[in-house]
């Protein structure tokens, strides 16, 4: 698989990596079974990816157990990514940022992942209450302790900027305006080596200004939910419905209504596959990703191994210009993320 390079450390990785996130947590709990799973990690690795995303949080805690269970055996062909700075409560999730609360939580997910060293630690969300500088300063302390090799955040997402509130007659910030924002202060502490933000066909936003200040400095992208959820791989049946614990059961976008108002976008997916005999609507959906810069590495997740082999074999396709030009003319994606 061909590699990508992440932050000024050149840190190397495949350029398809693997979500992890659905095997614990969010998504049809029914499906999250452990040998599966498994399965799907080594046939992720076999197939030359490298990037495996997870965090403390996706069970919470189980995911980072599973995770380690195939870095005992295979840790030489991990690039090892998890997170921390966010805490499950009661229906809810909870942001701490404390400096001590961050080391003891690097400690214990280096414990659950069965390794001495985690190669991307990202932050997954600031605490309000906890200078940034505060957070970030006790994360670059476990890189020159040796515990982790380089600093990633999670950005604030489209759905988060258009909940943010707004006083009468004034203009909403740009988007990514916050994270861009927080990029600015925490480059002066210790650098960015890569921003995971959410990017996908039916979800651009990060291509206007997210993307072109990573790759104004050599930071790595990691475009997350780059299949929709699902939606982009045209395996979904509009009405069909979800479990109820799954995220997709309470998302506006996954109305039975809003899924048919949006198929154009699988359908001109599948268009452009065609035109690459056995392509399929996921891998034209990734391989449109991989176009927009040499910095961009989805992370698409699944708990499949027959998916993650598809995933990963979008690294070979080849889009044309005629394939991206057709992408660009494609619908925005009706329904709001709200």
């Amino acid at each position: 698989m061909e590699r990508r390079t992440l932050g000024a450390a050149a840190l190397e990785v495949g350029a398809v990596g693997l979500g992890c996130m659905p095997m614990s947590w969010a998504y049809t709990t029914s499906q999250q079974v452990g040998e599966d799973s498994l399965r799907t990690l080594h046939r992720a690795l076999d197939q030359g990816v490298t990037l495996l995303d997870t965090a403390d949080m996706y069970g919470p805690f189980t995911n980072e157990l599973l995770v380690g269970r195939v870095l005992k055996e295979r840790r030489d062909e991990v690039f090892l990514s998890t997170k921390v700075g966010l805490l499950v409560g009661d229906q809810h999730l909870v942001a701490n940022g404390r400096p001590g609360y961050v080391r003891r939580a690097c400690d214990s997910s280096l414990r659950r992942l069965q390794t001495d060293v985690i190669d991307l630690y990202q932050l997954h969300r600031p605490d309000p209450e906890v200078p940034l500088e505060e957070t970030w300063g006790a994360m670059a302390e476990l890189v020159t302790a040796g515990k982790v090799r380089a600093l990633g955040l999670c950005a604030v997402g489209a759905r988060v900027h258009r909940r943010a509130p707004r006083t009468q007659g004034a203009q909403r910030a740009p988007l990514h305006g916050e994270t861009l924002r927080q990029l600015g202060r925490l480059q002066q502490v210790f650098p960015v080596s890569a921003v995971q933000a959410e990017l996908s066909v039916w979800s651009p936003e990060a291509l206007t200004a997210l993307l072109p200040w990573c790759e104004a400095r050599g930071v790595g992208l990691l475009a997350a939910m780059p299949l929709g959820n699902g939606f982009l791989s045209g395996t979904l049946t509009p009405g069909s419905g979800f479990e109820p614990d799954d995220v997709r059961a309470r998302h506006p976008r996954f109305t039975a209504e809003m899924m048919a108002a949006n198929q154009p976008l699988v359908v001109g997916l599948r268009r452009v596959a065609r035109r690459h005999g056995d392509a399929t609507p996921a891998q034209v959906a990734l391989a449109w990703l991989l176009a927009q810069g040499s910095h961009v590495v989805p992370v698409p997740g699944t708990k499949k191994p027959r998916w993650a082999e598809e995933n990963a074999r979008a690294a070979g396709l080849r889009l044309t210009e005629e394939d991206l030009a057709e992408l660009r003319r494609l619908p925005p994606a009706l329904g709001s993320w709200d």
